[in-house]
């Protein structure tokens, strides 16, 4: 067990995971502009597909330098902040957040805990986090540190704050539609967040915005080619583990990690060429599985 907030810090930020009490769930959190981080998450959930995570903040600052709050967000939070809604907005062009824990989506989906012990540690970090919860995907979420401990022993070092007052999951909203849109229920009934908007939510469409939602991922406009060995003529390469002529490598080393962190931010960088897509094959093994994935996603036929 961690004994305070600033050994918690400490860890975060050189880069490492701990578990951190919410009033939800516990959440196994990262530093949320550090990539490889993000995936040690992922990697230590298991988690099957590169879902976008929630930015945990501190304070309404530290908000807008991660989205673009607008007057509707602006008044939800007055009145649910801190607590288990979360809002998914636009994200700022520079925010600190990594585009693995976005999902390659130009949103963010963002909230500010109101346990006292989680928001002490992104004070003393002075920056966001990021922390679904701290369980193996597909598992139950735990709402105590003896959870987290029984799930992955002394892997995961957990700061206890006791038992979570409300036990399960935050509600997600998105206001960066033309309508406020429900898009997972929570912690907070979804007729509360109506009553203080003044009009109903209307029902999620099929994109997949915030953690919990199955559908597919942001793709690039650029057409993709996998488990390429070489560019053909008119192609751009993304390479892995030092690929021959790759305009980029997800890792030069063969590290899935470091593929999982640049995957997003290098699919975006080659898609502003304008050119097809090959991309060098990916083991299907650990993070790999993630990794291909989304790579399928991205390489599906669009309607």
């Amino acid at each position: 067990m961690l004994r305070n907030a600033a050994e918690a810090a400490e860890i975060l930020a050189a880069g490492g995971l701990c578990a951190l009490p919410t009033e939800t769930v516990y959440g196994l959190a990262a530093l949320a502009e550090n990539g490889e981080a993000v995936a040690r998450i992922y990697e230590t959930k298991g988690r099957p597909r590169f879902n976008p995570l929630i930015v945990h903040c501190a304070s309404l600052e530290q908000v807008g330098r991660v989205v673009k709050l607008d007057h509707c967000a602006r008044g939800l939070a007055a009145l649910l902040w801190p607590g288990p809604l979360t809002i998914v907005l636009e994200k700022q062009e520079d925010a600190p957040v990594s585009e693995l824990a976005g999902a390659g989506l130009d949103t963010l989906a963002v909230r500010i805990p109101r346990h006292p012990l989680i928001r002490e540690v992104i004070e003393i970090l002075g920056k966001p986090i990021v922390a679904p919860s701290a369980n193996r995907s597909g598992k139950l979420s735990p709402t105590a540190a003896g959870h987290v401990v029984a799930e992955f022993g002394d892997a995961v070092p957990v700061l206890d704050g006791g038992p979570c007052e409300a036990g399960i999951e935050s509600t997600i909203i998105s206001l960066a539609k033309s309508r406020p849109t429900l898009l997972r229920p929570g912690a907070i009934p979804a007729r509360e967040v109506e009553a203080r908007l003044g009009h109903p939510l209307q029902a999620p469409g099929g994109g997949i915005e915030a953690p919990g939602m199955l559908a597919s991922h942001y793709a690039p406009n650029a057409a993709l080619r996998l488990n390429a060995q070489a560019a053909r003529e008119g192609e751009v390469l993304l390479g892995f583990g030092g690929t021959d002529g790759a305009a980029l490598d997800l890792s030069p080393s063969g590290d899935l990690r470091e593929a999982a962190a640049n995957l997003f931010s290098h699919l975006r960088k080659l898609d502003e060429r304008g050119q097809p897509i090959a991309v060098a094959a990916i083991p299907e093994e650990g993070l790999g599985v993630a990794i291909n994935d989304r790579l399928r996603r991205a390489a599906a036929p669009r309607g």
